[in-house]
């Protein structure tokens, strides 16, 4: 099938050409669209490429740094939120294809459907073209947020001490909540608890990271909040 005159110059704000037009379309396709391929298969293989190819460009950049430093810098790089934002620039939105009711809703513009689709169209380039046009594409349209990632991240544990200390709370704990996986690539589940009852859950292959994650991640939840 041939590429719409939107699809077309989508593709080229993309910086890619594809030699199979109907990935690229299905990974343009709204579920609102009903029917055929939708791009919720694709999204699912584009956030694991993503973050393959994001882990693999903070493992260069900064090759002394532990999980625990590395994780929060992933996870900020790779979040949903940060999908939309590198979609709106390069304004994916005008061609995602979607329902007239989600159209009319504001769907071009919603946070989730922009970054759902950044990660199918990640996908869609990593089948059409292989896993090296991935990662350039990755890489061209993440470049300046990998580049910030080192010096804008934060300690999550010592950020959330400094939040519950300037609220008059006792430091946070950290509890162990599980350990799955095999001895050689094992996943270590920790809470982060403030005294105030509050409390948010991370996983990663350390103790150290799974801990950033969860103070991370309450974080987040506590944001703006007294």
């Amino acid at each position: 099938m041939k590429l719409s005159r939107t699809l077309a110059a989508a593709a080229e704000r993309l910086g890619y050409g594809f030699t199979n037009p109907d990935v690229f379309i299905e990974a343009m396709t709204h579920p609102s669209m009903g029917g055929g391929t939708q791009y919720q298969r694709l999204e699912f293989l584009g956030d694991r490429v993503l973050g393959l190819v994001i882990a693999e460009a903070l493992l260069d950049q900064d090759p002394k740094a532990d999980e625990g430093k590395l994780a929060p810098r992933l996870n900020a790089l790779v979040r949903k939120e940060t999908c939309a934002e590198v979609a709106a620039e390069v304004n994916l939105g005008e061609a995602i294809r979607m329902g007239r009711s989600e159209m009319i809703s504001g769907g071009r513009r919603k946070r989730a459907i922009l970054g759902d689709a950044m990660e199918a169209v990640i996908a869609a380039v990593y089948i059409d073209g292989g896993m090296d046009a991935a990662r350039t594409l990755v890489l061209r349209l993440w470049g300046k947020r990998i580049a910030k990632a080192q010096s804008q991240t934060i300690d999550a544990k010592t950020a959330l001490q400094e939040w519950a200390q300037a609220r008059g709370q006792q430091p946070p704990a950290y509890v162990d909540l599980n350990r799955s996986g095999p001895d050689h690539a094992p996943v270590f589940e920790v809470e982060a608890r403030l005294s105030d009852g509050r409390s948010a859950k991370g996983q990663a292959p350390s103790k150290r990271a799974a801990q950033q994650l969860a103070a991370e991640s309450l974080l987040n939840k506590v944001d703006g909040t007294e």
